[in-house]
């Protein structure tokens, strides 16, 4: 068993900031979900106290689909992205 001298080892070689930058690249649309998740949790947890006669859990519940429905929709919006750059935009050999 010998060693491919075509295998780089260059992903073992990269620092953590690095690798953020290329899985960012490669996936956008990961940390926008992300980021628009810890908005939403950050929005909700500022309008707690003036929430009014909303119940706590009802106020939880609206604030977690809001959370899940960003992310769900960035997500699709990524896999769009994606496929489109996959398969149209792709340039032709």
């Amino acid at each position: 068993m010998s060693a491919d001298p075509d295998v780089s080892l260059s992903s073992y070689d990269e620092d953590q900031g690095s690798k953020l930058i290329r899985k960012v690249r490669e996936a956008p649309f990961v940390p926008i979900g992300m980021a628009g998740f810890a908005a939403i949790v950050a929005y909700g947890l500022y309008k707690l106290k003036s929430r009014g006669n909303t119940k706590m859990s009802v106020h939880l519940i609206h604030m977690r689909v809001a959370a899940q429905g960003f992310v769900v929709g960035a997500m699709t919006i990524g896999l769009g992205y994606s496929m489109y750059r996959e398969y149209w935009a792709k340039p032709k050999p």
